[in-house]
């Protein structure tokens, strides 16, 4: 990889962060590969530097209100609309976009074991492979849930998503994401989100690679309100890194793949179309460590709702309803007086797809394994297993820390849709409901 930047413009306001990177949560950024390459008190000056060209990206309309207005200067050797060429519609495989109804399963609680690696070359284009789709990404609402397995990096080739922002939670090897904003590497245990329309290529560092793959089609994932919580804890602002600048100048032949509309399209350049030498804006791609994340819970009785572990959400045109929460189960103590420690019994009008990327988790001990999936969708019952229930109605209730456990859902107010290729798979367990079997009757009238 010939990835050109300026060493000397890293962290030029802190030695704590991690080089390469900007800190915070949507913020204004501004970073440049090579020194005045970035305009200064305008945008678009009749004549950029370097012989620049100067372009936006933006992620909301001209005219949403400032605090979620997104938008990006790009200074680039090439405008995008020299990234283009005679497309040519391409097969996606198992990649699937909503509305997607192409298999009748009948309702019930659903799980995966872990998708098995491929043992053949297989890039990130070739190995998304679609569990669930909900809403209509046509109407920008609803998501799609993915698993990635990939074992061989892209080469001369880059991708952008028309249809939605995208966000990878590794779960085995780590990735590295070259993007026209930078370069962002990421490991199990953290996130990277690309926005909606930026170019990038996935890249492998250690090996292959499994994770699961958000596809938001709706409003931008953002921070939860904290509300009575306060201005501290859950996912801080300053923990979010962004990449410097850095850019490719390669003359040599490139494929470029857009997915739009559902469907994925393809044409070849003559260069490199990772070619941004500065950039300024608020319109970016990050990455967040899950493990610094400050979780609030129950210091008294009962068993907060999940929604208390909110790290980002993507929000709807309905307030507390969210289009997509991603929510995670990360290290934590657990302290409850005479309470049920495990998430309860319950019936959601949200549809919870969940993941593990590494230990158990605590309501299902057995079956549910780092790289497995389940789904519980809206209005279908879900909670602990007999041996998980036994386990919390007869332990001591001293101070316990539950840890080297990171789990995680994606939730959204849509029914998700199984797709055909999850519904046949061979890891899906014909007999998860049993878990609940054995939970026999408990009741006696004689014994309050």
């Amino acid at each position: 990889m010939n990835i050109n930047t300026a060493p000397g413009l890293i962290n030029r306001n802190s030695v704590n962060i991690t080089p390469g990177y900007m800190s915070g949560f949507g913020n204004s950024f501004e970073t440049e590969a090579l020194p005045g390459a970035l305009p200064i008190g305008r945008n678009s000056p009749q004549n950029c530097a370097y012989g620049l060209y100067a372009e936006q990206l933006s992620g909301s309309p001209f005219t949403a209100p400032r605090g979620t207005n997104e938008r990006s200067w790009l200074y680039r050797i090439r405008p995008s609309v020299k990234h283009s060429g005679r497309f040519a519609k391409v097969d996606m495989k198992y990649w699937r976009t909503a509305p997607c109804h192409e298999h009748d399963m009948p309702i019930a609680q659903l799980r995966w074991d872990p998708l098995p690696l491929p043992k053949e070359d297989q890039t990130f284009l070739q190995g998304v492979y679609t569990m669930t789709t909900a809403g209509d990404a046509n109407t920008q609402a609803g998501m799609a849930a993915h698993i990635y397995l990939i074992t061989k990096s892209m080469v001369d080739q880059n991708f952008y998503n028309a249809d939605g922002e995208l966000m990878f939670v590794p779960q085995q090897g780590n990735l590295r994401l070259v993007t026209e904003f930078g370069v962002i590497d990421i490991e199990p245990g953290e996130l990277a989100v690309i926005p909606r329309g930026v170019k990038f290529r996935v890249e492998l560092t250690n090996g292959p690679a499994r994770g699961y793959l958000c596809e938001n089609y709706g409003g931008a994932f953002t921070l939860p309100e904290r509300g009575p919580i306060g201005a501290n804890c859950l996912a801080n602002s300053r923990d979010f890194l962004t990449p410097v600048a850095a850019y490719e100048d390669k003359e040599t032949p490139t494929e470029i793949y857009v997915k739009w509309g559902g469907s994925m399209f393809a044409t070849t350049l003559p260069y490199s179309p990772i070619d941004v030498v500065a950039w300024h804006g608020n319109y970016a791609p990050y990455k967040y460590d899950l493990r610094a994340f400050s979780p609030v819970g129950a210091i008294g009785f009962d068993h907060p709702d999940p929604s208390i572990f909110t790290v980002l959400t993507s929000p709807s045109e309905t307030a507390g309803t969210a289009n997509i929460d991603f929510v995670i189960f990360p290290e934590r103590w657990m302290v409850a007086e005479n309470t049920f420690r495990p998430p309860w019994y319950h019936m959601n009008i949200m549809s919870e797809f969940m993941g593990l990327i590494y230990g158990v988790y605590d309501a299902k001990p057995q079956g549910f394994v780092p790289g497995g999936v389940s789904l519980h969708n809206m209005m279908l019952p879900h909670g602990p297993d007999r041996e998980a229930f036994d386990h919390a109605s007869n332990g001591e209730l001293k101070p316990v820390k539950l840890t080297g456990t990171m789990a995680f859902m994606f939730e959204t107010r849509f029914p998700q849709r199984v797709t055909e290729y999850a519904a046949t798979t061979s890891t899906l367990q014909d007999d998860y409901a049993d878990c609940w079997q054995g939970l026999e009757r408990r009741f006696d009238p004689s014994k309050p």
